[in-house]
Parts: structure tokens; C-alpha cells; sequence
């Protein structure tokens, strides 16, 4: 008998892969947990039916989510990630010796436990010493908090479930004053692909835009996610992602990246036409 599993795009269209082994399937207080080993993109993680990465293509996000900032940047000190349960993120970043200190807050504690067991192709950042890890809700974390970091990652699931309010203006307010006065925020904004999509697209960047003097967006081709064309948000107080990239600073450390270059991150906030009328430009 074969296996298959379907992710639904919308009631239209879908991806389908087929699968070796069903290898944890469990419930969590938030969200349904699944990990899939498949024939074509490796190990796959599920999050209520949706695919968060698979082995196969999940260096494309977690370098485009990270290096970006990091490259416009290179004196990035304080760093808060807020998601990013399955490690990826925070594998990137510990790469980075001049990073002083890593605030990871993740609301589903047994998002890490599975991805510690079952991913380890994603695990090695999460032992860092620089890592202070808080299972909490990310909304609550940031209240209060002003004038600290200089990077805030938002490496979010999709605007429902435990990822819905990671998309709201209050929490994008609050992120604002946690940064310092040349902070930069970075979140993945879905794909502008599908309607259903597109919309959410529209609603995270104009709240960006209302509240940051500096926002921009970036794109990358992440096949296994809706459409292939994902789309992430850099929004900041004092730097610009084109006119302050600075690759030779970048390129000094030699990281040794799968899909990141300093080429592509000037390519990739060139955007087609229809992302651009969504953004009226």
C-alpha cells in the first residue's frame, strides 16, 4: 500500500508527496504534530496539516530569514527570534560569532522536543550558550520591553492558529519598541500567489509600513511552500536592505551558504510586476 500526504493550497490545489515512514504523529496543548520521512524531499514537519520545512529545501528560508538582516548589518549584537521551534533559524544565526546574545521564544515546547528527535539536520544551534530559550507566547514577551535588540526575527507559522496574532499591528507596534534605534524586524509574509494568501500578504506588510520608516520586501523560491514563491518582510528604522547591504563585510566571513549570496540579496527585493501592484508601487 502506498502513502501519500496532501497539503491543501486551497480547495483547488495541493501538493502531494509520497512517504517512506509516518514517524511521530502527536497533539500538542496548540497545534497537531507531525513528522513525515518522504522519498523526494527527505524528512518533512507538519504543523496542522501545513508543511513547515522539509529536509530537502528548508536551507532556503532559514539562510534568506537570516543572512539578510545580517548582511545589511553585520554589527548585530542582541537578537530576539520569536517561532522558529524547529531550530533552523537559530542554526544560522549561531554561525555568527560576533552575536552576543539570542532571546528564542517559542510557545509550543514540544515543537522542539519532536525537532531535537527527529530533525537533526536542524538541531545544532540549539545548545548554543548565547541562546536564552523562553516557551512562552511571543505576543506577551515583547510588551513592555524597549531599546534592546538590534534584529527581531518573527519565523512564524501561517496567520492562524498559534501564529495569528503574530501578524497584528499591536504586536508589530511592540516590536518596534523593543528595537533599538537602528533595529531591524524580518518575518516571513507568506506568498501573494493565492487569494487567500495574497490578502494576508497585504494586511502584515501595510501594518509594517504604518509603523516603520523603512519596509521592504524580499522574495525566495522555496518549492515545497504555496506556489514556490515566498515573500518575507524587512522593515527597519534606520537601515535600507539595498543601500546599506554591505557584501564585502558579508563575504569576509566566509559562511559557507547553500542559497544565499550577496547577488541574490540584491536580486531578491527585485520583485515581479504583480507584487508590486499589490504593494502600489
Amino acid at each position: 500500500m502506498e502513502l501519500w500526504f496532501d497539503e491543501m493550497h486551497n480547495k483547488y490545489s495541493k501538493l502531494s508527496m509520497k512517504v517512506k515512514e509516518h514517524l511521530c504523529s502527536v497533539e500538542s496543548p496548540f497545534q497537531k504534530i507531525d513528522v513525515l520521512d518522504t522519498y523526494e524531499y527527505g524528512r518533512v514537519l507538519v504543523l496542522d496539516g501545513f508543511i513547515m520545512l522539509t529536509e530537502k529545501d528548508e536551507f532556503v528560508y532559514h539562510e534568506m530569514i537570516v543572512h539578510t538582516p545580517l548582511a545589511v548589518n553585520p554589527d548585530i549584537k542582541k537578537v530576539l527570534v520569536i517561532g522558529a521551534g524547529d531550530g533552523g533559524t537559530l542554526r544560522e544565526l549561531t554561525r555568527y560569532k560576533t552575536i552576543e546574545s539570542i532571546d528564542f521564544v517559542e510557545i509550543d515546547k514540544m515543537v522542539v522536543e519532536i525537532s531535537k528527535k527527529y530533525l537533526p539536520f536542524l538541531n545544532k544551534g540549539f545548545d548554543d550558550e548565547r541562546i536564552t530559550a523562553y516557551f512562552k507566547d511571543g505576543i506577551e514577551f515583547v510588551k513592555g520591553k524597549e531599546n534592546i535588540y538590534d534584529l527581531i526575527i518573527i519565523d512564524s507559522t501561517d496567520p492562524i492558529g498559534p501564529g495569528e496574532g503574530l501578524f497584528t499591528t499591536e504586536f508589530y507596534n511592540n516590536c518596534y519598541k523593543a528595537l533599538n534605534n537602528k533595529g531591524i524586524l524580518v518575518n516571513q509574509c507568506e506568498s501573494a500567489f493565492y487569494e487567500k494568501d495574497r490578502a494576508e500578504f497585504e494586511r502584515a506588510i501595510k501594518k509594517l509600513k504604518n509603523i516603520f520608516p523603512i519596509t521592504e520586501v524580499y522574495q525566495a523560491n522555496i518549492p515545497t511552500y504555496a506556489s514556490g514563491n515566498w515573500l518575507f518582510g524587512f522593515a527597519s528604522k534606520n537601515y535600507h536592505p539595498i543601500k546599506d547591504h554591505k557584501p564585502a563585510e558579508w563575504e569576509k566571513l566566509k559562511l559557507d551558504t547553500k542559497y544565499y549570496n550577496s547577488k541574490l540579496h540584491k536580486g531578491s527585493f527585485y520583485l515581479p510586476n504583480y507584487i508590486l501592484d499589490i504593494l502600489g508601487k
